[in-house]
């Protein structure tokens, strides 16, 4: 029977797993009744082997094919974690926590490699070995990082990994792909303006902080207009503008402000932190204040491995007819450090005409499972084909 086929089978129980974790929504690493659910899963299919605790509340189960002639292991990672929005889809199965919903289909991916997981291990049928991977706190929390520096890679001997995220706006269960840099490095920033505070209504003896945070805000522009070649990506957003007064009459005598930095590239990550570091100083000091920034490296930049993305492009042709070109992503995924561990591919999957990710109406179509389990099955059967 085509794998497709198995999985529209398994569909109405791998959906009540998804609604079953959409109802009971966990933050970054604070997956532990999720990981539980994940282990008791992963029990009831007769894996070889499972490991809990796997950057701090990560799963890790082993299936082994029918033989092993091919020496290869392959890895395929699932997100667990929510976001801190409140849920306003009016589901029957809406979170239970008010404030915490997954409102980025990391249940619809955990349910769907639970699937795969169930189907590889009552069939087999491959030569070599399948790590599938459940990892906590990829929303901002580094999960993936975490979860190789606990070792994960060298300990199951991971030659290849693969990932795959729902992405509203596509038809369901179609996929898209790009080889090289596909999402963006994920840099913070915080710049502490101070100055001089005093009364609003007598500027001149003040060195005024709003004016020199407003000043460096604008200027933070030019990096992206002036600085960085043109045919190359950056975005530098400020995000959040506080001062100490909440008077009218008063100027403050500090401005903290906050955002994010978005490249594809080294070179041009080094550049804008240089930049906007001297940029903060260096305005801030024209009008007598000054500025200090912290910045911060955050996840890097995710890239596809080129002989690992035909290959999945590949897969997903088989199972939807067709592979799409996908466009480059300044948004952040933290898959990006088990791709630098070891050479892998991260495909984008349709879910259809709904909310976009992070929305409070977003919701994961179930639909779409048949073809995200069929394509993680087809990974490890088509990379691995039996002997």
């Amino acid at each position: 029977m085509p794998i497709k086929n198995r999985f529209a089978e398994l569909q109405p129980e791998i959906a009540g797993w998804r609604r079953h974790l959409h109802e009971n929504p966990e933050l970054l690493f604070d997956t532990h009744e999720t990981s539980a659910f994940v282990e008791e899963r992963l029990k009831e299919f007769g894996v070889d082997e499972i490991a809990t605790g796997i950057g701090r509340t990560g799963v890790v189960a082993v299936i082994k094919g029918k033989t092993n002639t091919s020496g290869k292991t392959i890895g395929l990672r699932a997100d667990m974690d929510a976001l801190p929005i409140l849920e306003a889809t009016g589901l029957d199965y809406a979170s239970k926590t008010p404030g915490k919903m997954h409102a980025c289909g990391h249940d619809g991916h955990t349910a769907m490699l639970l699937g795969a997981a169930k189907y590889l291990a009552e069939t087999r049928n491959f030569d070599g070995t399948c790590v599938v991977i459940f990892q906590p706190a990829e929303e901002g929390g580094g999960g993936g990082k975490e979860m190789v520096d606990d070792g994960m890679m060298d300990r199951w001997n991971i030659d290849e990994v693969y990932g795959m995220h729902n992405w509203p706006g596509h038809a369901v269960g179609s996929f898209a792909i790009r080889p090289g840099s596909f999402f963006a490095a994920a840099d913070q920033f915080e710049i502490f303006v101070e100055g001089q505070g005093g009364h609003a209504a007598k500027p001149h003896e003040t060195i005024d902080t709003t004016l020199v945070a407003s000043h460096i805000v604008i200027a933070l522009q030019s990096i992206a207009s002036r600085n960085v070649n043109p045919v190359e990506q950056v975005v530098v957003s400020v995000t959040s503008f506080e001062t100490e007064s909440k008077a009218h009459n008063v100027i403050p005598q500090k401005v903290k402000l906050r955002g994010t930095v978005r490249t594809l590239d080294n070179d041009v990550q080094d550049l804008a932190e240089a930049k906007l570091i001297k940029i903060a100083e260096t305005t801030a000091e024209v009008f007598g204040a000054k500025a200090v920034v912290d910045y911060k490296r955050g996840y890097p930049v995710m890239v596809n491995a080129e002989e690992q993305t035909e290959f999945a492009a590949d897969v997903a042709s088989k199972i939807s007819g067709g592979c799409d070109d996908a466009p480059l992503v300044m948004g952040g995924e933290d898959f990006a450090f088990m791709l630098n561990a070891r050479p892998g591919a991260y495909i984008l999957m349709g879910n259809g005409d709904t909310a976009a990710v992070h929305h409070p109406e977003y919701n994961f179509d179930d639909e779409a499972i048949p073809a995200g389990c069929s394509w993680w099955a087809g990974i490890v059967e088509n990379r691995m084909p039996a002997a």
